[in-house]
């Protein structure tokens, strides 16, 4: 006996098409996970009230993104875990989850349901969201804020030749390469800063070429280890004045008050011309 193929579905073939496409109806499709759809399609989601792990489970937004089509049901299984809705291994074409995700807040939370398409052959084809807003849960985090450079003061950066140099020195002190290092970062990344100038200075006390050949040499000292930490050399000046400009006026009669009491005008000043904006 032959069946013929008729060209005009009957009575019962067309109810079952219109309550199929009735019950197809209820669900948009997503994108595949990290693409955009030509066009929607109908995806049918299972009632979250049945899945068997109701609360659902919170997963590796890593692990997420790195769904992809063409992947196999091993390997869908090794990186998203057992699926929700009591789906087997073989023989079905798509797997459900449900996924919890944090929201800022870090105690709330969100809950999404994915989807796992396959075809005959257990190769994954597509990804789909409900609501398709979690799709979003893909998206790269926005790269970090960097934060704003500290500007250099509009006073000058004063550091004690005494604590820099040893007596009579131009050779910065283990102390002295501790206290630059502690305005090298300061320094370094103020980016508004278009050029530093490093001056020396010492005391009255002495000749005044030696001052100012000394307050030179520290003045070097200070710009080369600023160098060496970072900061353009062409943006560096280096100058000594010897006793000009002094902070403090001393007429103490002892020679070591006297030292004692000019010790502020034993200084090496660093300060920045400022680009403005």
């Amino acid at each position: 006996m032959m069946f013929q193929r008729t060209s005009r579905p009957g009575p019962f073939a067309a109810s079952l098409i219109l309550v199929l496409a009735a019950g197809l109806a209820g669900c948009r499709s997503t994108a595949p996970a990290g693409e955009s759809p030509a066009a929607d399609t109908l995806v049918s989601f299972p009632d979250a009230s049945k899945a068997s792990l109701k609360e659902g489970t919170y997963p590796d937004v890593a692990d997420l993104r790195r769904f992809a089509p063409g992947m196999s049901k091993r390997q869908l299984y090794a990186l998203l875990g057992t699926p929700h809705f009591n789906e087997g291994m073989w023989g079905v074409r798509r797997w459900n989850y449900l996924f919890n995700f944090r929201t800022a807040q870090g105690a709330e939370y969100f809950t999404c349901q994915f989807q796992v398409e396959f075809d005959g052959k257990g190769i994954a084809q597509a990804g789909h969201w409900k609501p398709q807003a979690c799709a979003a849960v893909l998206d790269p985090p926005p790269p970090p804020v960097a934060a704003a450079p500290a500007p250099l003061p509009a006073q000058p950066l004063r550091l004690s030749a005494d604590a820099l140099f040893g007596f009579d020195s131009d050779v910065l002190s283990q102390e002295g390469q501790t206290a630059v290092q502690g305005v090298l970062a300061q320094v370094r990344e103020a980016s508004q800063v278009q050029s530093i100038q490093v001056v020396g200075y010492t005391d009255r006390i002495g000749g005044a070429d030696y001052n100012q050949r000394l307050s030179q040499r520290r003045a070097e000292s200070v710009r080369v280890a600023l160098v060496q930490g970072g900061v353009p050399a062409q943006a560096i000046s280096a100058e000594g004045r010897g006793a000009a400009d002094p902070l403090v006026e001393c007429t103490q009669r002892s020679q070591r008050e006297l030292i004692a009491c000019l010790a502020p005008n034993r200084r090496v000043q660093i300060a920045g011309t400022a680009r403005l904006d």
